[in-house]
């Protein structure tokens, strides 16, 4: 991140109306931004909540199928038909997890900038904020987790990652089921759905670190810790 050159603080005014006015501005701006990262969360347990239900319903399915078929022809047919519609509906979900989950940071760094001019017009408030009022990285992480750094365990547990686990997962059995009606041998057929589903994985892995990446490097906080 480039820290900018630093900029005049926002003083207060002799005037009791102008400080006030002031103050209800960034409240406003503030419920804004509230209301807004209340709708991104909506989203994204919406769209995660409609992937695994989509999920579940291919898996009854196929399990329904597959007692009818026993495995055979039709039964590799109908995973052909369905099992890529699952992948695209769980693609489409994790790439809109990943851009939500940066829309959600723009909304912290807003709201942490609305802190620090509070704080820039009233200082001795500053021991009762538990959020951060900069708006650099360890300010966001401060607002979000309430500490410095996230651990791994915070980053498995998130959305995408989780989205992204079931993504690899059915593309290594639609890789595995495509081998069998290729005509592979067992063990062929399961290397094929490993190897698939690594590459999902690298795949989606790096999108998403290509995407913070870019996010860190383009973007300048105003002010850094």
């Amino acid at each position: 991140m480039q820290v900018p050159p630093p900029r005049r603080p926002l003083l207060m005014d002799d005037n009791a109306a102008v400080n006030s006015q002031r103050a209800q501005f960034l409240a406003t701006e503030h419920w804004s931004l509230l209301a807004t990262r209340s709708m991104t969360w909506n989203e994204i347990f919406s769209r995660t909540g409609t992937f695994l239900t989509v999920v579940s319903a291919t898996v009854v399915a196929l399990s329904l199928v597959a007692q009818a078929t026993g495995f055979g022809a039709d039964f590799r047919v109908f995973a052909l038909l369905v099992l890529p519609i699952t992948l695209l509906v769980g693609l489409g979900t994790y790439f809109r997890l990943i851009e939500a989950d940066i829309e959600d940071a723009w909304l912290v760094v807003g709201m942490n900038r609305l802190r620090h001019a509070y704080l820039e017009l009233a200082p001795e408030l500053e021991p009762y904020f538990l959020t951060s009022h900069h708006d650099d990285e360890p300010g966001v992480l401060q607002t979000y987790s309430f500490r410095s750094k996230v651990g791994v365990s915070h980053l498995l547990s998130g959305s995408p990652v989780i989205v992204g686990i079931i993504d690899l997962v059915i593309a290594g059995v639609l890789a595995a089921i495509v081998g069998q009606a290729l005509g592979l041998i067992a063990e062929l057929q399961v290397l094929l759905g490993l190897l698939v589903a690594l590459a999902t994985a690298a795949l989606l892995g790096n999108m998403a670190r290509r995407r913070v990446n870019q996010l860190r490097r383009d973007y300048r906080p105003q002010f850094p810790s």
